[in-house]
C-alpha cells in the first residue's frame, strides 16, 4: 500500500475546505481530498448568497445577530455568533479581493437582497448562483498554490489518531471512477470539511457527496457530536414528484416578493405567521405541512408572476432556465414546491477556532456544529459560517504547527482483502426510514422502531467484514448518521409531547 505524508490534510473541497487551504501558511504542505470532481459539492449549489454586514451604514452586526437568534429559536451559541457577524466583513472583503463577482447596482455599490428571517438587505449575491461563483473562485485560487495538492475522486474510509497526528485510509479512483488503489496518508493536523447528511433522506436538495462521512468518522474516533437531529427542511424545493435530488427554488425568490399558494391557489401564510412568506424556513415548512393537513392536499406553489418578467429573468437566470426545462415559465406559471431536506445545523462539536474534542482534529462547514445556527439556520448564513470558521481554523493551525517536529507515525490499516461485497439495499432502507419517521414534523410514535432498525444496519456494517468499496463507505456513513439523528430525537421526545427542532411562530393578530 502506498503511503504519503502531509502537514495538513483537508477532507472535503467545498468552500470551507478550499478556504481553509487558502488561509494556511505557504510553508505548510497541504493535501485536499475531494470525493468527486471539485465542483460537485453543496457549496456550488448555494443560490441565495452570503449574508454579512460589509460597508453598510444602516446595518450592524448586532442586527444580524438578532435576526440569527430569532431564526435559531434563541438556541444559538452567543460567542460563536458574535464571531460570525463581526468577522463577516473580513471574509466578504477577501472573496472580493480574490475575484468573486457579486452583483452591483447602477451606482456601483453592491446589491444586497433580502431573504426570509432577515430584517435588513444584507445578502451579497451573484444572480442566483452565488455558491458556484464562490466555489469556482476558490478552486482557481487554490489550484495555483504550490504548497497544496488536490486529489479528486478520492474518499476517506477511516481516520485514526496517532502519536504524531492522524493516519487516513484513502480509496482513490481511476479516471473512469473505478476503484484504483488504497493509500495511507499521514498528517499532523486534519480538517474535516465533508459537508452535510442530505443523502440520508429519500428527497434532498443536497449533492451526491452529502453522506455525512466526516461526521461518521469523527463519531467512530470518539469526537463529540452535537444536535445532529437539528435538520432544516427548505420549504420551497421544486416538486416534480420524480427526482430524489430536488432542485432548490431559492429563498431569495420570496425575498423579492413571491407568494406561497395552496392547492386552491390561495395565499395561506397569514393564518400561521405574521411575517407571511418572509418567516424563517422552519416556520414556513411547518406551515405548509399544517396547511396540507387542513386542505388534504400536498400541492403547493410559489408565485412570482406579479413581478416584471424581465426583472425575474435577470434576477434568477439559473432558476428560470432550470424551470423551463421542466415546462414551467416562472414569469407566467406557478412553481410546484414542497418542503425537502436541505441543511444540517448540528454536527461535530467545535469551538470558535473549529477545534473538535479530539486534539488536532478540526471541523468546518456543514459537518461542524459551531452553534451559530441554533435550531434553524438563517438564510445565507451557511456560506458565511464556512468562510469565517475555516479561516480561524487555518490561523490556529498556522500557530500550532510551528512547534511540531517533521516526524510521521504510520498506522497499518486492514483493507479487508478478499472480503465479500456488502449486500444491496442498505442505503435505500435507511432513506425510507428517515423520510417516514423524521421529516418536517417527526413521527414520534415510530422513532424508536426506526432507531432499532437503523442500529441493526449500522452494527452489521461495523462488525461484519465487507470489502471496503465506495458503496460500503457511504452506507456505513449514512447508517451512523441516521442512528445518531434518531437516537437524539428519541431521547428528546421521551415522555414529552414536544418535538425536537420546533419552530418559533409569530402568530397573526
Amino acid at each position: 500500500m502506498d503511503m504519503m505524508n502531509f502537514d495538513v490534510v483537508i477532507v472535503g473541497a467545498g468552500a470551507s475546505g478550499l478556504y481553509a487551504a487558502y488561509n494556511l501558511d505557504p510553508s505548510i504542505n497541504v493535501l485536499v481530498i475531494a470525493k468527486r470532481e471539485l465542483t460537485l459539492c453543496n457549496s456550488a449549489l448555494a443560490q441565495g448568497g452570503i449574508a454579512g454586514v460589509y460597508k453598510s451604514p444602516e446595518d450592524s452586526p448586532e442586527k444580524h445577530k438578532h435576526d440569527t437568534f430569532v431564526a435559531g429559536g434563541y438556541e444559538n451559541d452567543p460567542e460563536a455568533t458574535d464571531v460570525l457577524v463581526n468577522e463577516a466583513c473580513i471574509d466578504i472583503d477577501k472573496l472580493i479581493e480574490l475575484g468573486a463577482e457579486f452583483d452591483k447596482q447602477e451606482n456601483g455599490d453592491y446589491h444586497r437582497t433580502l431573504e426570509g428571517g432577515h430584517g435588513m438587505h444584507r445578502i451579497f449575491h451573484h444572480a442566483d448562483a452565488t455558491g458556484f461563483e464562490i466555489e469556482t473562485t476558490l478552486i482557481r485560487t487554490v489550484q495555483e498554490l504550490p504548497n497544496v495538492t488536490i486529489w479528486e475522486n478520492s474518499i476517506v474510509s477511516d481516520t485514526v489518531k496517532t502519536g504524531t497526528g492522524f493516519s487516513m485510509l484513502v480509496l482513490r479512483s481511476g479516471e473512469d471512477n473505478t476503484p484504483s488503489n488504497y493509500v495511507t496518508v499521514n498528517c499532523h493536523y486534519a480538517v474535516f470539511a465533508t459537508g452535510g447528511i442530505g443523502r440520508v433522506y429519500a428527497y434532498t436538495t443536497n449533492s451526491a457527496i452529502a453522506t455525512g462521512d466526516g461526521i461518521a468518522m469523527a463519531y467512530r474516533m470518539g469526537a463529540e457530536i452535537k444536535n445532529l437531529c437539528y435538520i432544516q427542511f427548505h420549504p420551497t424545493a421544486f416538486n416534480n414528484r420524480r427526482t430524489r435530488e430536488c432542485f432548490l427554488v431559492s429563498e431569495a425568490v420570496r425575498g423579492e416578493g413571491a407568494y406561497l399558494r395552496n392547492c386552491k391557489g390561495e395565499r395561506f401564510m397569514h393564518m400561521y405567521d405574521k411575517r407571511l412568506e418572509l418567516a424563517p424556513r422552519d416556520v414556513v415548512s411547518h406551515s405548509i405541512i399544517f396547511e396540507s393537513q387542513r386542505t388534504g392536499s400536498d400541492e403547493f406553489f410559489l408565485d412570482i408572476t406579479h413581478k416584471d418578467p424581465e426583472f425575474v429573468k435577470k434576477r434568477f437566470p439559473m432558476i428560470y432556465k432550470n424551470l423551463l426545462t421542466q415546462g414551467i415559465d416562472m414569469t407566467k406559471d406557478y412553481i410546484p414546491i414542497f418542503p425537502c431536506q436541505h441543511y444540517l445545523m448540528g454536527g461535530i462539536k467545535v469551538d470558535t477556532y473549529a477545534r473538535t474534542t479530539i486534539d488536532g482534529l478540526y471541523a468546518v462547514g456543514e459537518c461542524s456544529c459551531t452553534g451559530v445556527h441554533g435550531n434553524n439556520r438563517l438564510a445565507s448564513n451557511s456560506l458565511l459560517e464556512a468562510h469565517v470558521f475555516s479561516r480561524r481554523a487555518a490561523n490556529d493551525i498556522n500557530e500550532r504547527i510551528k512547534s511540531v517536529p517533521k516526524v510521521f507515525e504510520n498506522y497499518t490499516f486492514d483493507t479487508h482483502k478478499g472480503a465479500p461485497n456488502m449486500p444491496e439495499g442498505n442505503r435505500r432502507r435507511i432513506r425510507q426510514i428517515m423520510q417516514k419517521d423524521y421529516f418536517v414534523i417527526p413521527n414520534v410514535n415510530c422513532l424508536k422502531d426506526g432507531l432499532e432498525e437503523v442500529k441493526g444496519i449500522m452494527d452489521k456494517l461495523n462488525n461484519e467484514r465487507y470489502a471496503i468499496t465506495t458503496d460500503y463507505i457511504l452506507a456505513r456513513s449514512l447508517a451512523t448518521c441516521a442512528y445518531i439523528i434518531l437516537k437524539e430525537a428519541a431521547e428528546i421526545c421521551e415522555g414529552k409531547e414536544e418535538i425536537p427542532n420546533s419552530p418559533k411562530f409569530e402568530k397573526p393578530d
